[in-house]
């Protein structure tokens, strides 16, 4: 049963990111990767509040492990982070990469708060 969970859950992350990403890229049409930024600090918050809130095992496998997992990613972080840096977009780079960090883990922790509001 966890493997559906998990599987479910990804599933719709991974579409959540792919139509939220593409929306955010067209829409800012700028050498900064905004929509996997976005994506990854948001989901950030978002896993800060699922883990804070009690679910059950059942609820974290398909909300932490299979939305989130897949509705953030690390691989495209990478990715972008090292082309922004290959086409000499150092400073982008660096904000990139940087505020990816910072804000990932201030937005986990402030999921955390609002969960336990």
């Amino acid at each position: 049963m966890s493997y559906i969970l998990v599987a479910l859950g990804g599933g719709a992350g991974s579409i959540v990111r792919y139509v939220l990403g593409k929306y955010i890229s067209e829409k800012s049409n700028k050498p900064f990767p905004l929509g996997t930024f976005i994506i990854n600090v948001t989901g950030a918050i978002l896993l800060g509040i699922v883990s804070s809130i009690g679910v059950n095992t059942n609820m974290l496998l398909l909300l932490a492990d299979g939305f989130l997992g897949a509705y953030t990613t690390f691989s495209t972080f990478m990715y972008e982070g090292f082309n922004l840096f290959k086409d000499k977009e150092k400073l982008n780079a660096f904000i990139y990469i940087s505020g990816s960090l910072i804000l990932g883990v201030l937005g986990f922790y402030l999921g955390s708060i609002i969960a336990t509001i």
